[in-house]
């Protein structure tokens, strides 16, 4: 059984900064998975926020602006570094993992950024 455990969110003041993690247990062979993290605002739909596929690559949605950087540390956990925040960042932020049609979810973890 796959389980991503998240941690990391909270509430900051715009300009401010949170480091995400998420780490991955269940598999032997995380390093076949891509990973990465999607967020959540009330009343949006789920977006893609950054993503490393299992070669390395790195993708960003549009509104991250060279803000965000996406790492993975070891084949099993992620980390994203977001810096510069905006209120319009607040959402609920989630790791996801894939791999062909396996996909799982963390429970998500808040992020909060006032004005």
């Amino acid at each position: 059984q796959v389980q991503l455990v998240e941690s990391g969110g909270g509430a900051v003041q715009a300009g401010g900064s949170l480091r995400l993690s998420c780490v991955a247990s269940g598999r032997t062979d995380f390093s076949i998975y891509g990973m990465g993290w999607y967020r959540q605002a009330p009343g949006k739909e789920r977006e893609l926020v950054s993503y490393v596929t299992n070669g390395g690559s790195k993708h960003y949605g549009d509104f991250v602006k060279n803000r965000f950087t996406i790492s993975r540390d070891r084949a099993n956990t992620m980390s994203l570094q977001m810096n510069s925040l905006k209120p319009e960042d607040t959402a609920v932020y989630y790791c996801k993992v894939s791999y062909d049609s396996e996909v799982y979810w963390g429970q998500g973890t808040q992020v909060t950024v006032s004005a």
